[in-house]
């Protein structure tokens, strides 16, 4: 039985910019993916692009992709998957593909997966009876149609699957979800059936177990200690490996000679993470039960992971809408001294007094005093007369010269606030938009993807093809 290798080298945006390449030249892999977008992220990218019409896909993306050349030459194997296309993933492919023509790999295929972009039609859909209401609020989409400034569904597998039919070597998505990009690669090299849920269960849960990358290789694991944390420095990170069969068996592992562990526990802790109900964890490719998922360890940093299920894909998708929502600021200095707490406070205070003096009352602040416990309030006693600690005030307005007007109040309090203010150093921070989350779901036939396959000199010349609806 046929076993493939998929290793996932970034958890999202701003990840390890080396994991890539060094899952690459140290895995033995036959796909690498990588995961990069959360709502947040989506957030930015929309920002971006509004700045710039050719901005809105992962930055890390073209400099990960140069580090990769030396494992895409010939005759290596590797196949990239990645959803760091963004809300601009035509503009990623472009940028791409520059980076492979200059290492002289100007004829490897690179595809583009496009549908999940909603915002052209969201007016027209709405007209057809989408409603659009907030999932957990309920309230309507009229409340903030104006502010909206992208709607994103969650694709599925289906576009990286045709993509990898069409020759792709590269496959960058806008948002697809996070497993399906394990998924994707499973369905194309074994040929399984979209209904059989007994492989597409097995192949989400080792998407949904390595798509935080680092994660369950030891990263942020609650069992770790000292012996655990000193090796993450040269953290592996992690490869699924699937084997076609009946049931399919998959195993999570890392490099040979890397850091981290990947142990029950490593596994366990990404397996409930961010799933919800564990029988019903609702992906565009089916709705999958893990709660009969066992757990076995089948040898130093390998854990074998059977038993998952599931069942027909809901007949709805999630929607990521991000619309604006004002502007936000934060400011921190240091305080140090007898009193230390109550001196942070005091400055706290005084900065919200004094915007108030200035006739600006913001629509949402928040003091907090790092090192007090203030960030997990009655999770464990509060430490007794601190004598150093962090003074951080948020706050969030509608208007933007409220909020630049906050930033200014930080530096006085050097000279006219309480003893022991330091630590405030320039250039004063900057305000920010918001754009707020606002999450929803859409008729699944309103989300259909499309693939666009291209030499990475056709994408460099921008020579039109088609795109092949799914």
């Amino acid at each position: 039985m046929r076993t493939i290798r998929i290793g996932n080298g970034a958890g999202f945006w701003g990840d390890n910019l080396d994991a890539p390449r060094r899952l690459a030249e140290r895995g033995d892999l036959d796909y690498l993916t990588l995961e990069y977008l959360a709502e947040l992220t989506m957030s930015i990218l929309v920002h971006q692009r509004s700045r710039d019409r050719d901005a809105g896909f992962v930055s890390d993306l073209p400099t990960v992709m140069k580090s990769l050349v030396p494992s895409l030459r010939s005759p290596s194997k590797l196949k990239i998957v990645t959803n760091g296309g963004g809300v601009n993933p035509q503009a990623a492919a472009r940028r791409v593909a520059e980076v492979l023509g200059e290492a002289g790999l100007a004829d490897s295929r690179i595809a583009v997966v496009e549908g999940d972009d909603l915002l052209p039609d969201l007016d027209r859909l709405t007209n057809a009876g989408e409603p659009f209401t907030h999932l957990d609020s309920g309230r309507p989409l009229s409340d903030i149609r104006p502010l909206v400034a992208s709607a994103n569904a969650y694709l599925g597998a289906a576009g990286i699957v045709q993509a990898l039919a069409n020759g792709a070597r590269i496959v960058i998505t806008g948002r697809v979800a996070d497993a399906s990009l394990t998924v994707g690669p499973a369905v194309h090299e074994f040929g399984w059936r979209w209904d059989d849920w007994q492989r597409l269960g097995a192949a989400t849960v080792a998407g949904h177990l390595i798509e935080c990358g680092a994660q369950v290789t030891g990263g942020m694991c609650s069992a770790g200690g000292p012996e655990l944390w000193k090796t993450l420095a040269d953290v592996g990170y992690p490869i699924a490996e699937i084997t076609d069969g009946s049931p399919p068996r998959v195993a999570i592992t890392k490099p040979d000679g890397t850091g981290g562990d990947v142990s029950v526990a490593t596994v366990s802790e990404q397996l409930v993470y961010e799933i919800g109900d564990p029988r019903h964890y609702l992906t565009p490719d089916l709705d999958a039960d893990f709660s009969q998922v066992r757990l076995t360890s089948i040898g130093p940093n390998r854990v074998e992971v059977a038993g998952a299920a599931g069942g027909p894909a809901p007949e709805r998708l999630k929607v990521s809408i991000a619309y604006r929502d004002g502007f936000m600021a934060s400011g921190i200095l240091v305080v140090c001294g007898h009193d230390a707490e109550l001196r942070a406070r005091a400055c706290g205070e005084m900065i919200l007094a004094r915007m108030r003096a200035a006739g600006h009352e913001l629509a949402r602040t928040n003091i907090e005093i790092l090192g007090t416990g203030d960030t997990v309030p009655e999770v464990w006693p509060r430490p007794n007369d601190v004598r150093e600690v962090v003074l951080r005030v948020s706050v969030h307005d509608p208007s933007r010269t409220a909020v630049d007007r906050f930033l200014r109040e930080f530096a006085p309090l050097v000279g006219s606030g309480p003893a022991g203010v330091t630590g405030y150093t320039g250039p004063r921070p900057p305000s920010h938009p918001v754009f707020a989350y606002w999450p929803t779901t859409v008729a699944r036939q309103h989300a259909v993807p499309r693939v666009t396959v291209r030499a990475a000199a056709e994408w460099m010349s921008n020579a039109k093809v088609e795109s092949v609806r799914v």
